[in-house]
């Protein structure tokens, strides 16, 4: 950990755990609860990652919201996401444990990539990266970032973050910092920690593409997914020939106890039925889509429940990895 790995990313014990091309795997979004508002109860969090972790999920994912919004309606897991993902990372074993997303203009980029990496080393290889450029307006102001400028403090930012993990001694110079005579330590356990762009983050679709380890979009109908996949494939060829980039997506969904319930639409996912959350995420799989983030927040059933019934009927036919 105090020199660069050579090991590529493609051989992240993570990356290998969500992704495998033609297969779709499924991760969940913390915090893992249906909850009413803004605010959740944070209850029972451990006992529910290590069960989602025991019947097979592939990730856990974590988000990055710093400050309370009333206007924006959702304070993810609450707890700085750092902070929680060495606390999740204590109680798995296996799992793999991603961001969805930091937003990265809003931090200094040696803090983040110590933070990634330290994450990664302590979890035993285990940590995803979805970075963005961040949504919500209350947030620049309060980190003196220039909201119009952060499409630019992005890239920098990201190339900051990857050149400390990839080099050792190397000067660095941004625009509000230079590392000289230094070296950020530790190092993560491949040569960079896999990377996902969340939405466009202000970037051309040619640069994720040539740039990320893979994408991070919204839910949509199959139909227009299935476009979005093609497009994402074709540009990935593009740049870079035959290499892998996993298309990545979030859905919300109130998992009904009949199983034959027929799918509802509500915010960005849907109501359904098992049977049918079955039929969408195999439509899925067949355009191409390679990982399904869960969220839970607008059911109606405790938790516990929905993943139990999930890891019994869906989540065994959803898998990359072996065991």
């Amino acid at each position: 950990m105090y020199q660069p790995s050579t090991t590529p990313y493609q051989q992240h014990q993570g990356f290998g755990r969500t992704f495998k091309a033609g297969h779709l795997s499924l991760g969940l979004f913390f915090p893992i609860e249906a909850f009413q508002g803004d605010t959740p109860t944070m209850s029972n969090q451990v006992e529910l990652a290590r069960r989602a972790e025991a019947l097979g999920f592939s990730a856990l994912w974590f988000r990055d919201v710093p400050l309370r919004d009333p206007s924006f309606g959702d304070v993810g897991q609450v707890f700085d996401p750092w902070v929680y993902l060495g606390f999740i990372a204590a109680h798995t074993s296996t799992i793999a444990l991603g961001t969805a997303s930091i937003a990265i203009p809003l931090r200094n980029p040696l803090h983040t990539a110590k933070a990634a990496a330290s994450v990664d080393q302590l979890s035993g290889g285990r940590f995803l990266m979805g970075i963005a450029s961040g949504d919500r307006p209350v947030e620049f102001p309060a980190f003196d970032v220039d909201p119009d400028q952060r499409g630019d403090i992005f890239r920098e930012h990201l190339e900051v973050i990857r050149q400390a993990q990839r080099t050792s001694f190397e000067p660095l110079q941004w625009n509000r910092g230079r590392l000289e005579n230094a070296d950020l330590i530790p190092k993560p356990t491949t040569n960079e920690i896999p990377f996902f762009v969340t939405g466009n983050s202000r970037q051309s679709m040619e640069w994720i593409a040539r740039e990320s380890s893979g994408w991070i979009t919204y839910p949509r109908a199959p139909q227009l997914q299935k476009t979005m996949v093609a497009n994402w494939r074709e540009v990935v060829k593009a740049q870079l020939e035959d290499a892998y980039k996993p298309f990545l997506q979030s859905l919300y969904i109130d998992l009904d106890v009949r199983p034959d319930a027929p799918p509802v639409p509500i915010h960005l996912g849907y109501r359904l039925g098992r049977n049918h959350l079955l039929a969408l995420l195999e439509s899925l799989e067949s355009i191409g889509v390679d990982h399904v983030i869960l969220n839970l927040k607008y059911g109606h059933r405790p938790a516990s429940e929905v993943i139990d019934e999930l890891g019994s009927y869906i989540v065994p036919r959803f898998t990359a990895h072996s065991s």
